[in-house]
């Protein structure tokens, strides 16, 4: 199959952000009354819209929590990132190497995609390439933010590669008829089974690329 377009996920991805994320999320609900460890946070919610993250934790336990809350975690997140972020091993030598077109799809933020790509240097490589789930109205697992990349490339659904790293992102991209990829260190991670192929790193999904002709040594 010749594959057109790679889209990738960021949080996990790109980014090395899940747990610094889920550990300021976990600390921030605990002053509310939300017993929560970051390690349960990042196996529960990973990959998912924070605003239902946080319903669904409201409605569990029936802790209110207040209007500023995400702002607040938002501001937080950012300042915790932008000092102690880093791109997950692989990211920039996978991205310098391909030959095909790519971009990011993610479901948070635009103004957060951004920081955290420029705050790991990959900014550059992504830049006039970014969708962000707030800007389509489509979060994952919902396939409307990976259509939305590949009608922007022009490129069919089924000649786009998805790299993701959650349940929701590689059901999205099943949905959406694309070939996933999914980032695991984890051999037993039921979260990602269903993808085409499951990788234990950026390096391995790399020569996988190398033996598809989409990327270069």
């Amino acid at each position: 199959m010749a594959f057109k377009l790679v889209i990738f996920d960021c949080d996990g991805v790109l980014v090395d952000s899940e747990k610094l994320g889920n550990n300021v999320l976990a600390e921030m609900l605990t002053i509310y009354g939300h017993q929560i460890s970051g390690d349960e946070s990042e196996g529960r919610f990973r990959g998912m819209k924070l605003a239902q993250c946080l319903e669904i934790l409201e409605f569990e336990t029936g802790i209110a929590l207040p209007e500023s809350f995400e702002t607040d975690l938002r501001q937080r997140m950012s300042s915790v990132f932008q000092a102690q972020l880093r791109p997950v091993d692989g990211a920039l030598r996978l991205v310098e190497s391909l030959r095909v077109p790519f971009c990011v799809a993610s479901s948070g933020p635009r103004r957060k995609i951004e920081e955290n790509l420029q705050t790991t240097d990959l900014y550059p490589h992504f830049a006039g390439k970014i969708f962000s789930a707030y800007e389509f109205n489509s979060w994952k697992p919902d396939p409307g933010l990976f259509l939305s990349a590949a009608r922007h490339f022009e490129v069919a659904p089924r000649d786009c590669i998805v790299i993701e790293d959650s349940f929701v992102g590689v059901s999205a991209a099943i949905a959406a008829n694309m070939t996933v990829l999914a980032l695991s260190a984890a051999a037993d991670d039921k979260s990602v089974a269903a993808a085409n192929e499951v990788f234990a790193s950026l390096d391995e999904i790399h020569k996988f690329f190398v033996s598809q002709d989409l990327s270069h040594e």
